[in-house]
């Protein structure tokens, strides 16, 4: 098939989108696939074809090339942030009526908003870290809010990854800066409560009525926390896959991943994060778009299982054909 791999975005996560797009356009040619990278930037939508640079044709979908028009039949959305993560992206899709990889525009932006889905996941018996709600140019009581949700805490952007914007707070006068950190990235910052315990993340996918659920990996930052530096430079974090964790609990976190994977109603690959206190696992956020650059989680995942990666992302495209 003719893809088209949506990269790029109108967040701060644009490098990092750019860098998966490749690492994902060199598996799904090893599958067989014409694979063109479109390059989105506001309105601008681009496809990066050879040294050329040729605007896509949003009416069509496709583009005028020297050898005559070509027409995709299938998108792979690797925009991590707005508008590939939030659900913006996927409702042009929707009403192109064009097969695409991820999530559903309704999923999406319920996964991407931190505090409405861990809002929505608390109604379902999930358990989460106690948070507030701080929007720009809202008046704020931070110290209603600083003795509910206790110190140390997390102030992070509602929206977004990559970690941009996110502070770890000791006390209560360091959370003013902290929050405006936050606010630069967002119109929207949660202020988290900080849970000491052993940080875990999940991969999965969905075919059919069949899970693929990866290894369970184990987050050690050698930082304060898995903060930019530490997820995207070598030495930084150790990442390791199968989790030091006894099988027991690495069951319920699976079936945890699973189980929220079917409430959000997510399709695609998808990868849920959490922290593990006692026997009790806390939800973090899920990552519609996970990175698949050299640096990510997913693909080292899926290595673990002895899979390759032009298969699982294959797996994906022959379950939204059919």
């Amino acid at each position: 098939m003719n893809i088209a791999i949506f990269t790029g975005g109108d967040s701060s996560e644009y490098v990092i989108s750019l860098k998966s797009a490749e690492q994902v356009k060199g598996w799904l040619e090893k599958a067989g696939h014409t694979c063109f990278t479109v390059v989105v930037t506001g309105a601008d939508w681009t496809i990066h074809h050879g040294k050329s640079k040729i605007p896509l044709d949003k009416n069509s979908f496709g583009f005028k090339s020297k050898k005559g028009p070509i027409s995709f039949d299938f998108a792979w959305n690797m925009i991590h942030g707005t508008p590939g993560e939030d659900g913006k992206l996927q409702g042009y899709f929707d009403m192109m009526r064009i097969p695409y990889s991820s999530s559903n525009h309704l999923s999406a932006a319920l996964t991407f908003n931190k505090y409405t889905c861990k809002t929505f996941l608390k109604q379902h018996q999930v358990l989460t870290p106690e948070s507030r709600l701080v929007r720009k140019g809202m008046e704020t009581d931070l110290e209603a809010i600083a003795d509910s949700v206790g110190f140390p805490c997390f102030v992070k952007p509602n929206s977004g990854g990559s970690s941009f914007g996110i502070a770890k707070v000791v006390r209560f006068e360091q959370l003013q800066a902290a929050l405006d950190e936050a606010l630069k990235e967002d119109n929207e910052a949660i202020i988290e409560r900080y849970i000491k315990g052993t940080e875990v993340t999940c991969g999965l996918m969905k075919t059919g009525q069949d899970f693929t659920v990866f290894p369970v990996t184990e987050i050690v930052p050698k930082n304060e926390f898995f903060d930019y530096e530490a997820k995207y430079t070598e030495g930084k974090a150790e990442e390791i896959t199968p989790a030091r964790i006894d099988k027991d609990l690495e069951q319920k976190c699976q079936e945890l991943a699973t189980s929220i994977y079917n409430l959000t109603n997510s399709s695609g690959i998808i990868r849920v994060d959490f922290i593990i206190k006692g026997n009790q696992l806390y939800f973090l956020e899920l990552n519609s778009i996970p990175g698949m650059s050299r640096e990510s989680i997913i693909p080292k995942q899926v290595s673990s299982m002895g899979l390759h990666m032009e298969e699982i992302l294959q797996r994906v495209i022959d379950d939204v054909m059919e």
